[in-house]
C-alpha cells in the first residue's frame, strides 16, 4: 500500500493532537510531576502527555501491524502491561517490586516472542531470551531516565521512529514502514507543548513503553531481517551512551545507584547553564547525526554500519568528556 505512511501519519497526528488538546484543557486534574532530586524543573508540570501519543499510535499499529515475530501478539500485551503498571505510577507511586515484576514479565513476553523463530530447542530459545530480557527491560527504564529535560525524550522517539520507518520503507514497503512513521508522528504535537518551556510531559505512561518499544521494535527489525545489529543502537545511540555510562559510573563510584540523581551527562550539562533549551540543541544535533548516519549507511553501505556506530560512539565520548571536565571545575568552585 503505497500510501500508507501518508495516511499512518495524518491519523496519529490528527488524533495525537486531538489527545493534546484534551490534556491541556484538564491540565488541572491530571497527575502533576513534582520536582525532586532527579528532577531539573521547578515547579509541578502534568505528566500525561503519553496518553496522546498512544492515542495516535495504536489505531495505526493495529491497522498496519509492525513486523515483529509473533504478530501482534508477540508485542501488544507486554506494552498494555508496560502502560498499565506506569499509569499507576503516574498517579501513585507503586512498589518497586512490583514494578519491576510487571517490567520483567514484559521484557520475557516480547524476548520470547522475538527469539521463537529462531529456532534451536526450548534451551537455546531459553539462553536467548533471557539476556535479550535484561536489554528490553533496561531500554524502558533508561528511556525514563533520559525523560528529564524538556523536549528530550519526545525528540529522540520522532527521530529515532522516523528513522526505522525511513529504512522499512525503502525495504517492504508503505504498510510495514507505516507505524514506524505514526508513532514519530504522533510524538509532535505532544512536542509542541514538551519543548522548552514545557508545560505537559510524557509521564512515566510515556516514557517507559516508548523505550520498551525502542528496543523490542528495533531488534524485532534485526530477527526479521530489515537492517542491521548495529542499526537500532545507532539511532538511539545518545540516550543508550548517557543512561548506561552514568549507571556504570555510579556504581564504580559506590554511590546509591538506585536512587534518584541530577548526575546524567544531560541533566550536568543543563545545570552547566545549557538549561533545557540548549541541552536539547546539543543532544538533539547528536540524534539527527546519528539516525542520519544510520539511514544513510543502511540504505547505501551497510557494511560501514559498525564501524560508524563506533565512530559515533567515540563522538559521544568526546562530548560527555568535556561535560565532565566542566562539571568537575564548577564542583571545584562550588
Amino acid at each position: 500500500m503505497p500510501h500508507a505512511p501518508i495516511a499512518a501519519v495524518v491519523i496519529a497526528l490528527v488524533l495525537a493532537a486531538i489527545g493534546v488538546v484534551v490534556l491541556r484543557l484538564r491540565a488541572a486534574s491530571l497527575p502533576p510531576d513534582i520536582p525532586n532530586a532527579r528532577s531539573l524543573h521547578a515547579i509541578p508540570v502534568p505528566r500525561a502527555g503519553g496518553y496522546a501519543v498512544w492515542l495516535g499510535f495504536l489505531p495505526v499499529a493495529l491497522l498496519f501491524p509492525p513486523a515483529f515475530p509473533g504478530g501482534v501478539a508477540g508485542w501488544l500485551p507486554p506494552w498494555v502491561a508496560l502502560v498499565v503498571v506506569s499509569a499507576r505510577d503516574d498517579i501513585r507511586e507503586v512498589g518497586i517490586a512490583a514494578r519491576l515484576a510487571v517490567h520483567a514479565f514484559a521484557a520475557l513476553w516480547a524476548a520470547a516472542a522475538i527469539t521463537s523463530p529462531l529456532g534451536g530447542g526450548p534451551l537455546a530459545e531459553i539462553a536467548l531470551a533471557a539476556p535479550l530480557g535484561l536489554i528490553l527491560a533496561w531500554a524502558a527504564n533508561l528511556y525514563n531516565f533520559m525523560d528529564g529535560s524538556d523536549g528530550l525524550a519526545g525528540s529522540m522517539g520522532a527521530i529515532g521512529f522516523a528513522a526505522y520507518g525511513a529504512i522499512a520503507l525503502a525495504g517492504a514497503g508503505g504498510a510495514a514502514a507505516a507505524p514506524y512513521f505514526a508513532l514519530a508522528a504522533a510524538l509532535v504535537p505532544f512536542l509542541a507543548v514538551n519543548r522548552p518551556p514545557a508545560r505537559l510531559f510524557l509521564g512515566d505512561v510515556g516514557a517507559v513503553p516508548l523505550g520498551f518499544l525502542a528496543a523490542a521494535f528495533g531488534v524485532a527489525g534485526v530477527v526479521e531481517g530489515q537492517w542491521g545489529a548495529w542499526f537500532p543502537a545507532l539511532v538511539f545511540l545518545s540516550f543508550l551512551a548517557d543512561a548506561s555510562l552514568t549507571l556504570v559510573r555510579r556504581i564504580a563510584g559506590r554511590e546509591r545507584w538506585w536512587q534518584g540523581h541530577r548526575t546524567h551527562y544531560y541533566q550536568r550539562l543543563a545545570q552547566l547553564g545549557a538549561g533545557h533549551a540548549g541541552t536539547l540543541r546539543v543532544y538533539g544535533a547528536v540524534m539527527l547525526g546519528t539516525a542520519t548516519t544510520a539511514v544513510a549507511c543502511a540504505l547505501f553501505a551497510p557494511a560501514f554500519g559498525g564501524l560508524a556506530l563506533g565512530l559515533w560512539l567515540a563522538v559521544v565520548l568526546i562530548v560527555f568528556s568535556r561535560i565532565d571536565y566542566h562539571w568537575r571545575n564548577k564542583t571545584k568552585m562550588g
